[in-house]
């Protein structure tokens, strides 16, 4: 089974998002834009896992130690790419959130997981394979976000499958963090 660990979201947050999600899509010529069921920031990516590993995956969920805390959103962002962009919101700088990435990693990799090696950049996808209208001008809708601020008092194993050509997110598992 497909399985990341992420944070969801509560719906006036996801409200929030897709408020701004609507706005970027409106000044695209195409693309993929985020299904409000789908909005959720990703902590790792575990990929195809046995479902027997699934207690390993837990038990490293429960190791964390990591205080409930508040996130906000910071701008617009995008990664180029050949086929159209990806596009994104950030996250403002958090030692918290690093702390608890961080920790999760730690232990996913203690118990025998491989896992990406590279910095973590927290963004939230709001669309891929975006290819936007000349007259979007990120910088400056980036400085029209609200402040929007998201309690994380929780964290989710979730299952990705794709049913009947449409994708569903399943949660497996939740950690609360206290």
């Amino acid at each position: 089974m497909r399985l990341f660990i992420a944070i969801n979201f509560k719906e006036t947050a996801k409200d929030k998002i897709l408020k701004i999600s609507d706005e970027v899509k409106r000044f695209s010529e195409k693309g993929k834009f985020v299904n409000r069921d789908h909005i959720h920031l990703t902590l790792e990516f575990l990929g195809e896992v046995d479902e027997s590993k699934l207690e390993l995956i837990r038990n490293a969920m429960d190791m964390i130690k990591e205080a409930p805390f508040i996130m906000e959103l910071s701008k617009i962002g995008f990664f180029k790419r050949r086929d159209g962009d990806i596009y994104w919101l950030g996250i403002k700088e958090n030692k918290s959130l690093i702390n608890l990435q961080s920790e999760l990693h730690k232990y996913l990799l203690e118990q025998g997981f491989t896992l990406e090696d590279r910095p973590y950049k927290p963004h939230l996808t709001i669309g891929r394979r975006v290819v936007m209208s000349d007259n979007f001008n990120i910088e400056s809708y980036s400085n029209q976000i609200e402040n929007i601020r998201i309690e994380v008092n929780k964290i989710d194993l979730m299952k990705s499958e794709n049913i009947k050509g449409k994708l569903i997110y399943t949660n497996m598992y939740t950690k609360i963090l206290n």
